[in-house]
């Protein structure tokens, strides 16, 4: 049974303050500077330092006297007694004891250090290898233990896979259940990881979740006039399909990808709609645009992915326009439809934008390196990659609901994240969402050695040298990791690889299902791992 409380909450959200412009932006960007400049950091690792002393202080305490203290702490936190968030240093020292205990890890100062500034709402720069998975884990205990849906968004499915079972046996010992929610789960699954007490997903997930329960709601996502249509109608319940338990709590990895690099990208969801003209239109527009030629009928925006018409290409257009079907017969349609077989020829490549398996076009995440199966391009572009590939064209999709992921962090009434790089968007981070950025010291001091950066005159000079390097560090028995931007540059250096007769491993979006094998295996003496940016 659903509590009329938790019904509220399950679809009630923060309506997010405009963001700040003129003299209120100016004043608003002088408190981020300040809250970014302040002594915060250093009265952190003061306190961090005295959560670890008390820590060291229960090794000698037996497990059934930790957790009864994890316990006394979790009812605290559910009840928010007065005063509750006094007794955080006791809860984190009691939580710093327990992962040792039950994952061999015992989180460093600055890792304490961590927790708190995302649990005081702070966005936190830890390097590399610095133990982000691990520092996550104890604000998102906290979270829980509230009663209210807690989420830990990831870069990927593995990620949110891996760090889930990964973790899974501390949140246990703090009593606290974790859930997993990734691309390939039916409805069913999905919901009975939401209702656990956190859950590790994507963003791309959680955002599509959360507009398909706003679909099922229709007009009563309002918890009100929800409620009022329960008292009126008691028969009329039929919400038995939603998937999330509600927004409140968000703990961001890779933060600087997530809020930042994509944030303004909206995420759709749509249905096909049979078009059949529509169809016919695509291939006649590629035949057209097979016609036209670069530099003379168009010029194109690389940045911006745009392509501009030039007078002698609209002629060209106008006069190749008769196997147009009827209603593309006017400038702006044919102009439009010819623009985007064009912004498919020149923008979007085989095993760099997209893939071709079992004769679909499977796009490609540019961010994550990964396959989106049953994702689509939206206003034809989608049917005009189709058309150039040669394939059969798909029915293009009716657009249902869409929302971008700078909007969607915004109603989430607690927000924190992290990433090894955020100084430099630190003022964007503070004015979109509010996060003062802090830099969390490294445990050790870094001896990691920053080579500068090499230029080539062409690609194959660049591809000799990299293969030269590769050969050079194996010899010392290093492993190594090669990083690639595209599944075709990926296949380009393996083939490369293999023709000097060394072993490597490859991990791209077509060689995904090895994916955990080959990261497994990547720190082994000698070897040698080529990937895209899809293991994060």
């Amino acid at each position: 049974m659903i509590l009329p409380t938790h019904d509220y909450r399950r679809t009630h959200i923060l309506v997010p303050p405009k963001l700040p412009e003129g003299l209120d932006a100016v004043l608003n960007g002088v408190i981020g500077w300040y809250r970014r400049a302040s002594r915060f950091g250093e009265s952190l690792e003061k306190r961090a330092e005295r959560i670890a002393e008390k820590a060291r202080g229960l090794r000698h305490l037996s497990d059934r006297r930790l957790r009864e203290r994890l316990h006394e702490a979790r009812v605290r936190f559910r009840r928010k007694e007065k005063g509750y968030e006094d007794f955080l240093p006791d809860a984190l020292a009691a939580m710093v004891e327990a992962a040792e205990r039950t994952l061999g890890l015992r989180p460093y100062p600055v890792q304490v250090m961590g927790a708190m500034a995302l649990y005081e709402g702070y966005l936190i720069e830890m390097a590399t290898g610095e133990g982000k998975s691990l520092t996550a884990c104890l604000p998102a205990v906290l979270a829980a233990w509230t009663g209210r849906p807690c989420h830990i968004v990831t870069v990927n499915d593995y990620l949110a896979d891996r760090d889930a079972v990964e973790m899974r046996p501390f949140y246990s010992y703090c009593g606290v259940s974790v859930g997993c929610v990734t691309g390939q789960m039916d409805p069913k699954t999905r919901r009975l990881n939401y209702d656990k007490g956190l859950t590790y997903t994507t963003s791309k997930e959680l955002l599509a979740d959360f507009l398909r329960d706003r679909l099922i709601l229709g007009s009563l996502h309002q918890p009100s006039r929800r409620l009022l249509r329960e008292m009126l109608q008691p028969r009329s319940r039929n919400f038995d399909r939603l998937v999330m338990r509600g927004l409140d709590t968000a703990i961001v990895d890779e933060a600087d990808s997530v809020l930042i690099d994509e944030a303004v990208t909206p995420l759709i969801i749509s249905r096909a709609q049979e078009n059949k003209p529509l169809m016919d239109a695509c291939r006649a527009a590629h035949r057209i645009a097979g016609f036209l030629t670069a530099g003379v009928d168009y010029h194109t925006d690389v940045k911006y992915r745009e392509i501009r018409l030039t007078k002698e290409g609209m002629e060209k257009i106008e006069a190749l326009s008769s196997s147009l079907p009827g209603i593309w017969h006017s400038a702006s349609r044919r102009e439009e439809l010819v623009r985007q077989a064009l912004t498919a020829r020149e923008f979007y490549q085989k095993d760099k934008q997209f893939v071709v398996q079992d004769g679909k076009v499977v796009i490609v995440d540019e961010f994550t390196g990964r396959l989106m199966p049953n994702r689509t391009w939206r206003q034809g572009l989608h049917q005009a990659v189709e058309a150039k590939e040669g394939l059969e064209i798909t029915n293009p999709s009716e657009t249902l609901a869409r929302l971008s992921f700078q909007r969607f962090f915004r109603l989430f009434r607690k927000l924190s994240g992290m990433t090894g790089t955020a100084r430099e968007a630190a003022s964007e981070f503070w004015n979109i969402y509010g996060l003062p950025v802090i830099s969390i010291p490294t445990n050790r001091p870094c001896i990691r050695k920053l080579f500068p950066d090499s230029v080539f005159a062409d690609s194959d000079s660049k591809w000799a040298a990299i293969v030269e390097d590769v050969i050079r560090w194996h010899k010392t028995g290093r492993p190594l990791l090669v990083g690639t931007r595209s599944v075709k540059a990926s296949e380009k250096l393996a083939a490369m690889l293999a023709s000097k007769g060394l072993e490597f491993n490859l991990l791209n979006a077509v060689r995904h299902r090895e994916e955990a094998q080959i990261v497994a295996a990547a720190g082994e003496k000698g070897r040698i791992t080529i990937a895209t940016n899809m293991a994060g």
